[in-house]
């Protein structure tokens, strides 16, 4: 049997039914992103089933938010009222275009992560890449930077914004 791996893996609706049985910490798998919610009422229909999957098979848990050009607050009442406010979740907001409709702006990012930050007492990490650095160019932004950044990039040279 090869070495495990020690990978995360990042899953949604979009991946349909997903074994996450035990066997998947023996292979290596140490966590779990999972889509939970785009937009102020978008919600993840296998969110539930599989975070339950996932802490049966004992595997670290996250969730992420795919943001869209909307009330910023909304969408992150829309997030943790299917998220809850459990310790043992890591939360993100994924700051991405919207392929299919208004982006996220940069307020509407902040209002979502200070609402997060005001709930739970933590701010949540902050996944993009081309969006943010084509948005904040060489600027910082000092709300966004109490985010961790879970950096959206893929190719042979990451380009960190300057930012974090």
């Amino acid at each position: 049997m090869p070495d495990p791996v020690n990978a995360v893996v990042d899953i949604s609706h979009h991946n349909g039914n997903i074994n996450l049985g035990r066997a998947v910490a023996e292979d290596g798998l140490i966590g779990v992103f999972q889509k939970a919610t785009q937009g102020q009422t978008g919600a993840d229909p296998t969110y539930r089933a599989n975070r339950r999957k996932a802490q049966a098979a004992g595997v670290l848990w996250g969730a992420y938010h795919f943001g869209t050009g909307s009330d910023g607050v909304r969408q992150a009442e829309n997030f943790l009222g299917v998220v809850g406010n459990d310790p043992g979740t890591l939360l993100v907001l994924d700051f991405e275009p919207n392929p299919s409709g208004p982006s996220m702006t940069l307020e509407e990012a902040r209002a979502f992560v200070t609402h997060v930050r005001e709930v739970t007492g933590k701010w949540p990490g902050f996944y993009s890449g081309h969006y943010i650095n084509q948005l904040l160019g060489t600027g910082h932004d000092p709300v966004l930077a109490k985010c961790w950044l879970w950096l959206a990039q893929y190719g042979p040279t990451a380009v960190v914004p300057a930012n974090w």
